[in-house]
């Protein structure tokens, strides 16, 4: 198995590899050591999933570098270029391997290339939505769009085109499409058929490529985490008082819009839990929010920089809000432990994978920024407070809460056909 080098791609990979490796697959799961470093801190161990290194020969970027994780966005393209200068070694790891199947992700197509050549099938698998996957095939295949960006997104979009080489940005569509192109008759979607089903069905139709759904694959929260200084804190909050506040581990705020947010989470009238990350380390929490901010919030929030146990959080009963930017790992684990979502979202799939929560599974409520793209600090505090307190947000929590009775019933059942799917392709 052979993930993009973003945590939030290694996670879904690594949580698939527990899922097959439960059925009998022996797996080898490949990315840098900046990646799998964590893991195996974690003392993870499984006799059937082996973990294989993949060096980046790179002058460019420190070893902690080969990650997206806390990466500054200005060497996220130095990254894709070591990325893809990896090929001779990865191809060295294959032929050594001499695996029966390659799983792979949506950005190297040099990947399935190199496993055709070593006569060694591969499968796509997708850890984003197939909302997003399905806007992406409109786009590619010039349809019109049944799903859709706001106006102010679709500016930040084109302002975002404008300083990157027309090339560039063709050469990124053409190497997600042929990675889609490459996967042998079948492509893995990180989605269920109850919220995602039609798009799932468009994707096929409009590609050929049978879409299988490996289910929310999230991941279930360590007992490590029971005792921090965290979970003490929300264990004297009352019930669904509080909100986790989180945009990802590769995005970071800007100035206007972390200011929004601090005066929309003092004005509400709940508790919450905010880690902050900075593109630059030495930036401290004091000098980036508002004047006395800690001080006025006082034990109603907690603010720090770093990481959080956000699965541990949000299963927590104390917590009765996400918000989030709708990355869609995060927007399955809400799913999970049914949290309803204050939706801010930011780049990429987030806001696709808004649209699905908030106008098909009704499950959240959208913080809608101005003509101009910005963020108020009262629309976030009348969200908030809406979502998590006031009795118009029933429906909203209802909805959170039947989703999490879905996914409990449903189990592993889309692994299982995964693994029945892989087989009938190893045996054909």
């Amino acid at each position: 198995m052979f993930p993009w080098l973003g945590y939030g791609h290694i996670s879904p990979f690594l949580e698939l590899a527990n899922k097959l490796s439960q059925r009998n697959f022996i797996i080898h799961l490949c990315s840098t050591k900046a990646n799998l470093t964590p893991i195996r801190e974690k003392q993870y161990s499984s006799s059937s999933i082996k973990l294989l290194e993949l060096p980046l020969l790179t002058t460019n970027l420190r070893p902690h570098q080969h990650t997206t994780n806390g990466l500054p966005p200005h060497l996220m393209d130095t990254l894709k270029q070591a990325f893809d200068s990896s090929t001779p070694q990865f191809t060295k790891i294959l032929i050594t391997l001499k695996p029966d199947l390659l799983i792979y992700d949506f950005l190297q197509p040099w990947a399935p290339l190199a496993a055709s050549q070593l006569n060694i099938p591969a499968v796509e698998f997708i850890s984003s939505s197939s909302t997003m996957t399905a806007y992406m095939w409109h786009d590619l295949l010039k349809k019109p769009k049944a799903i859709y960006y706001r106006d102010y997104e679709m500016v930040s979009i084109e302002r975002s085109k404008a300083v990157i080489p027309v090339e560039k940005i063709e050469a990124d569509k053409n190497r997600v499409g042929q990675s889609f192109v490459l996967s042998n008759h079948i492509v893995l979607i990180k989605s269920f058929n109850e919220i995602e089903g039609k798009y799932s069905n468009y994707i096929t139709s409009l590609t050929g490529k049978k879409i299988v759904p490996v289910g929310p694959l999230v991941q279930e929260p360590t007992s490590d985490d029971a005792n921090s200084d965290l979970i003490k804190w929300l264990n004297t909050k009352d019930k669904r008082s509080t909100v986790f506040v989180s945009f990802g581990s590769e995005y970071f705020l800007s100035d206007e819009d972390l200011l929004e947010i601090a005066y929309g989470l003092e004005s509400s009238k709940v508790n919450f839990i905010w880690p902050l990350r900075f593109a630059k380390e030495e930036v401290e929490i004091e000098e980036a929010l508002p004047k006395g901010f800690v001080n006025r919030v006082g034990d109603r929030g907690r603010v720090f920089k770093g990481w959080a146990p956000q699965a541990k959080i949000l299963e927590h009963s104390s917590i009765g809000g996400f918000v989030s930017h709708c990355g869609w790992s995060s927007v399955m684990e809400s799913m999970k432990y049914g949290v309803p979502i204050i939706a801010m979202p930011m780049h990429l799939d987030q806001p696709m994978n808004s649209r699905l929560i908030v106008e098909e599974v009704g499950m959240a409520v959208e913080v809608v920024r101005d003509g101009e793209g910005k963020l108020h600090w009262k629309e976030i505090a009348d969200v908030i407070n809406h979502v998590v307190v006031e009795e118009g947000g029933e429906l909203v929590r209802e909805k959170a809460n039947h989703m999490k009775g879905i996914i409990r019933s449903k189990g592993d059942e889309e692994i299982d056909q995964v693994a029945k799917e892989l087989e009938m392709l190893l045996n054909s």
